[in-house]
This record gives structure tokens, C-alpha cells and sequence, in this order.
């Protein structure tokens, strides 16, 4: 430990030089926070084990010389190294959910979160009666887990390509004891799922156009690529997704998408798709919605 960091007594101390060091370091956010503030925060109570909604009782506390080596090391990482809080503290919250993540996932940060807070209103009008749900490209489990809790007597199934992701969402799974209602499956898309129909698909798949693959800041490229890249218009696995999932929905099923920012690109590729944009609290046009209905027929890819 250096001169500069045994002057740092106090939580306060550390939090200050945290916020100067990030600031000073030009941090990228987006994985929990969008500021230096509420980062410095977050990786200081976790690196501590301290509750993440309480600051104020600690702040005056005087930190051991073993913390205060965990605290250095943490905040090296994030501003040497450019690694993002949630892989250091190993956490991400989505909303009062709280999931354990490391980098074989990217950090859980979905739309979805807020649709299904409001149990999928007005389009899912009895939560109830949903009866099967799939979480396609699930990660880390965190949207499965979600659905689980908002959809109480539906059976969930958790899909991705990546084994090393889907051991996260198990570990996570079991976390929230729902190995009996919630099944990992390792699947390219829908292939491991042959017969099987849903009432609700979402999909927060990769999305990431190559142009802004190239100018990720240096965060997200700690992030498995796999789970980002999706080609030059970042609609590789959306087309994919458009034609097949027709197919996999019951009568009156819907098909939700997240494209994050790509609404425009979306639009221009599928210009006869009667996609409906949801709007959230905090975003506009980045999840549309399909039903079963308005797919194009099996096995006819979308133009």
C-alpha cells in the first residue's frame, strides 16, 4: 500500500478518491451506473459486504489495513484495467433482483426488466395464465428468473448457445430455488426446442452493429463478444429469430425483441413486420413486440 492510499482512513476517504481517480481515469459506465459517483459507491459497499442501499451509517467508519488492500486492488482494476464493477464485485442488479455474474456473461442491463415489473401490461393481461414461457439467449438466467417470479404458474425455459453462460444461469437458478419450474438448455437458437410451444418468448439477444462493435469503450470489450456482435446491421440473430419463432408460440403467443438503440434499422430491414415499439419509464422504441399471428409462416425467412 502506498503513501496516498494509508492517508484514505475512512469509507469517506476512499469514496472521494474513488470518484477523483474515475473521473480523472475517464471511466465508461453502463453496467449498473451511468456516473463516478453512484460506481464508486456500489464498488465500495460490495467490495466491503456491506448493504448496497445503506452509505450514510458508514461513512465515518475507519477501515482495517486488509480492507483497505481489497478496496486498492478493486479500484485498480476499474480504472487500470478498465473492468467493470459488476465483474468485480461479482453482482448485477436488476431492479430489487440481484444475479451473480462474472465474464463468461455480460452484465444483466435489460429493458425487460421494467415490462415485467408490470406483469407485461396491458398485452398480458393474467399473469396467471401464462403457462410457458422461454428466455432466448438468457445468459446470465436473469430474464428466465424474471419471468419465473412475474409469471407464477409458468413453466420457464432458459436458452443460449454458450455453455460457459448458461453455467452462470443455473448457478443463478438455484440461487432463486427454481431448478423445478426454471431449465437451462444449451441451444442454438430454437434447435434443442423442436415441438415445443410458448405463450411468451422474449429475446434480449446480440444486437451490436460492427461499426459499433469497433468503438466499444474499453468496459465492454470485457464482455464475451458472442453475446454482442450480430453483424454489420446487428440483425444476424433478430432474422433468425423472426423466421423460426413462428413456429415455437402457441395461438396468441407473443414475441418480444430488445434491439437497444436499432428501432431505425429494424424498421428499414422488416418493413411489412406489424412490430409494436413498448415504451418503459425510461426508454422509448427499444423492445417491439410480435404475436404468433402477425410471424412470417414456418420456415419463410423475412426479407
Amino acid at each position: 500500500m502506498n503513501h496516498t492510499t494509508e492517508e484514505l482512513v475512512t469509507l469517506r476517504d476512499w469514496l472521494r478518491w474513488a470518484v477523483s481517480r474515475f473521473n480523472e481515469a475517464g471511466l465508461a459506465y453502463g453496467h449498473g451506473t451511468d456516473n463516478a459517483w453512484d460506481e464508486a459507491v456500489w464498488l465500495i459497499l460490495a467490495s466491503l459486504h456491506l448493504p448496497r442501499d445503506t452509505l450514510d451509517p458508514w461513512l465515518d467508519a475507519h477501515l482495517t489495513k486488509s480492507e483497505r488492500l481489497t478496496l486498492l486492488n478493486n479500484l485498480q482494476q476499474r480504472v487500470v484495467h478498465r473492468l467493470p464493477t459488476a465483474y468485480l464485485v461479482q453482482e448485477a442488479w436488476l431492479g430489487h433482483f440481484r444475479f451473480f455474474v462474472d465474464q463468461r456473461v455480460i452484465v444483466p442491463r435489460s429493458y425487460f426488466a421494467e415490462l415485467l415489473e408490470n406483469g407485461f401490461a396491458p398485452w398480458i393481461e393474467d399473469a396467471e395464465a401464462v403457462h410457458s414461457a422461454l428466455d432466448l439467449c438468457t445468459g446470465s438466467g436473469c430474464l428466465a428468473i424474471l419471468m419465473a417470479h412475474t409469471f407464477p404458474n409458468a413453466a420457464v425455459d432458459a436458452i443460449d448457445i454458450s455453455a460457459e453462460a448458461l453455467a452462470v444461469a443455473q448457478r443463478n437458478i438455484a440461487d432463486y430455488a427454481l431448478e423445478d419450474r426454471v431449465r437451462a438448455i444449451e441451444s442454438d437458437l430454437f434447435a434443442a426446442v423442436k415441438g415445443k410451444r410458448y405463450d411468451l418468448i422474449l429475446s434480449n439477444p446480440p444486437y451490436v452493429t460492427t461499426a459499433a462493435m469497433d468503438a466499444l469503450p474499453a468496459e465492454y470489450r470485457h464482455e464475451p463478444a458472442l453475446a454482442l456482435a450480430a453483424g454489420a446491421d446487428g440483425l444476424d440473430v433478430v432474422r433468425r429469430i423472426l423466421a423460426e419463432a413462428g413456429e415455437y408460440l402457441n395461438p396468441g403467443g407473443l414475441l418480444a425483441i430488445e434491439v437497444g438503440h436499432n428501432q431505425d434499422l429494424v424498421e428499414a430491414a422488416f418493413p411489412d413486420l406489424p412490430a409494436v415499439w413498448l415504451d418503459t419509464e425510461h426508454a422509448e422504441g427499444k423492445v417491439f413486440l410480435v404475436t404468433r399471428e402477425d410471424l412470417p409462416a414456418a420456415g419463410k425467412r423475412p426479407t
